[in-house]
C-alpha cells in the first residue's frame, strides 16, 4: 500500500487525506499546531482510519532512515511551499505536491476555468459558475471558494457526481505548489502587491500567478489593469482582453467590452449593461471576464443574460446589510488589502464613515489614503493595524479618526456618528457606514468570512 503524508489539518488537508484514503493510500496527516479544534479533527479522521500527528511536521530524513517508505507528500495551501520540512521532502526526492495538484490528477478529464488575481477572483468565480449553471451545465466552484478541490475529486472518484466544468478560484498559495494543472480557460483579474510576507518579492508573486495562465489553453486578461496591460500583452499575444468604458487596447476586437450601453464579445452584442445590478467599475470588469469565459465555453447569450440579471454579488464584498435610520451599512470584509479597500471607498455613496483595521499587510497605502481624504468624514480603527493606521492618517492630515479596538465598538460608534450628523445637519446627505478593513483578519478572527458575519450580526442588532 503506498504511503502518503498530508501537511496541514485545515479543510483542504482533510479533503486531501480522505481522497487519498479512498484511493487506497495509507495516509498520515500532520499539523504544526495542536489546538482543541485540531484535536477534534484528529479524532474524527482517526475513526476513519487516517493517522494524525499534531504539534509538528515530520522529519522525513529520519523517517526514511528508520526504514519508512514515503511515496507522496501533499501540502495544504496554508503551509508555505518554502517551509523547511517541505523543502526537505523535495530534496529527498519524495514526490511533493499541493492540494490543487492532487485534485487535478483526479479531475483533469473535466475542463477547468482557473481564476487568479489579487482582487476580483471570488466575484468572477461566483458569476462564471452562475452563468454556466444557467446554461444547464453541471459547473462546480471550488478552490479558494466553495468546496475544497479534493472534496470534489473524492465525489467524482466515488461516482457521486460528474461535473461538466470545474470553476476554480486559485490563490497564489494554491498555484505555487502545482506542476501539471492546465485549465481550459485561465483568467487573471488584477495584479497589485499582496502576500509579500509569504512570497517575499513582487516578481515572485507575479510569476506564480503567471504560471497558471501560461498553462491555460485560452487566456482572459483584464485590459483595464495597468500592470496586466503591460505585462500580459508581451507574454500572451493571443489573449482575450476585456475593457470597460472605452478604455480598450487594440486587441479588444477579439475580446469583451461595453459599447453604447451593450456588453459585446468579439463585436457581437450579448446583453444590455442595464441588466447588470452590481455597483462599481470593478464589477463591470468582473462581469466582462465572466462573459468572455462563458462565450469561450460556447454558452448562448440568453443564458448569460438570465444569470447576470439574477446575480446579487458575493457575501462580504460590498454587501448591503441594512439601512438603519437612513444610513446604509455595507460589509466589505473581503477587502483584505489597500487596493481592494480603495475599490470599496470608490463604489459606495459618500460621505463615508469607514471602519478599517485588522492584521496589517505590506503594500502601498497612498491611493487608499487619498480616497479617505476625498470620501470619508470619519475613520474608526480596529485590531493590530489601528495604531499604524492612526499614525498614517495623522501624517496625511486626516484628523477625524479614532482607535476603538473592536468591531463591536466600531459599529456602535459609527451608528452614533451617523445619528448625530442626521440630527445636527439635516440638510446634508446621510453617510454610508463602510466596513472595509484593508487588512487580513487573523488578529481577531479566523478568516474574513467570520469577520464579515460578525459585522452583519452587529448591524442587524442595532436598534
Amino acid at each position: 500500500m503506498p504511503q502518503a503524508y498530508v501537511l496541514g489539518l485545515g479543510q483542504s488537508g482533510i479533503s486531501a487525506a480522505k481522497l487519498l484514503k479512498a484511493d487506497g493510500w495509507q495516509v498520515t496527516v500532520s499539523d504544526s499546531n495542536a489546538s482543541p479544534s485540531l484535536k477534534q479533527r484528529k479524532q474524527a479522521l482517526e475513526s476513519e482510519g487516517i493517522a494524525v500527528e499534531l504539534g509538528g511536521f515530520p522529519d522525513f530524513a529520519k523517517l526514511i532512515e528508520m526504514g519508512q517508505s514515503i511515496d507522496l507528500v501533499a501540502v495544504s495551501p496554508g503551509v508555505p511551499w518554502d517551509r523547511a520540512e517541505v523543502e526537505q521532502a523535495r530534496s529527498l526526492g519524495i514526490e511533493t505536491i499541493g492540494e490543487i495538484e492532487l485534485a487535478w490528477r483526479y479531475l483533469k478529464h473535466i475542463p477547468w476555468v482557473g481564476i487568479t488575481g489579487t482582487n476580483g477572483k471570488t466575484t468572477v468565480t461566483s458569476l462564471t459558475t452562475a452563468i454556466f449553471q444557467a446554461a444547464g451545465l453541471k459547473a462546480i466552484a471550488c478552490g479558494n471558494i466553495g468546496l475544497p478541490a479534493c472534496e470534489i475529486a473524492l465525489k467524482v472518484l466515488q461516482q457521486q457526481i460528474q461535473p461538466d466544468w470545474i470553476i476554480a478560484e486559485l490563490s497564489s498559495y494554491q498555484i505555487e505548489s502545482t506542476q501539471t494543472v492546465k485549465p481550459q480557460i485561465g483568467i487573471w483579474t488584477t495584479f497589485t502587491p499582496d502576500h509579500l510576507d509569504r512570497h517575499h518579492t513582487l516578481n515572485a508573486y507575479r510569476d506564480i500567478k503567471a504560471s497558471l495562465i501560461a498553462c491555460s489553453a485560452h487566456v482572459i486578461l483584464n485590459g483595464n489593469d495597468p500592470y496586466l496591460e503591460k505585462f500580459g500583452a508581451a507574454m500572451w499575444p493571443k489573449a482575450i482582453w476585456t475593457g470597460v468604458d472605452g478604455q480598450i487596447i487594440e486587441a479588444i476586437a477579439d475580446g469583451a467590452c461595453i459599447e453604447k450601453s451593450w456588453v459585446k464579445f468579439r463585436g457581437e452584442p450579448v446583453f444590455p449593461i442595464s441588466h447588470w445590478q452590481l455597483l462599481g467599475r470593478h464589477n463591470r470588469q468582473n462581469l466582462l471576464m465572466a462573459v468572455a469565459a462563458a462565450k469561450l465555453a460556447g454558452i448562448d447569450s440568453e443564458h448569460i443574460d438570465r444569470a447576470i440579471s439574477d446575480f446579487q454579488g458575493v457575501p462580504h464584498r460590498l454587501e448591503h446589510i441594512r439601512t438603519y435610520e437612513g444610513t446604509a451599512f455595507i460589509n466589505d470584509s473581503k477587502a483584505t488589502n489597500y487596493d481592494a479597500a480603495v475599490v470599496g471607498l470608490q463604489s459606495v455613496k459618500a460621505p463615508v464613515i469607514l471602519i478599517a483595521g485588522g492584521a496589517p499587510k505590506q503594500g502601498d497605502a497612498k491611493g487608499w489614503l487619498e480616497q479617505i481624504h476625498q470620501r470619508a468624514i470619519a475613520v474608526l480603527l480596529i485590531g493590530e493595524a489601528a495604531p499604524l493606521f492612526a499614525e498614517m492618517l495623522t501624517t496625511e492630515g486626516f484628523r477625524n479618526h479614532k482607535i476603538v479596538d473592536t468591531l463591536e465598538k466600531a459599529v456602535k460608534q459609527a451608528a452614533d456618528i451617523a445619528h448625530s450628523r442626521a440630527h445636527n445637519h439635516p440638510s446634508q446627505p446621510l453617510p454610508t457606514v463602510l466596513f472595509s478593513p484593508a487588512c487580513a483578519s487573523f488578529d481577531q478572527f479566523a478568516n474574513f468570512e467570520q469577520r464579515g458575519d460578525r459585522f452583519r450580526q452587529l448591524c442587524q442588532d442595532l436598534g
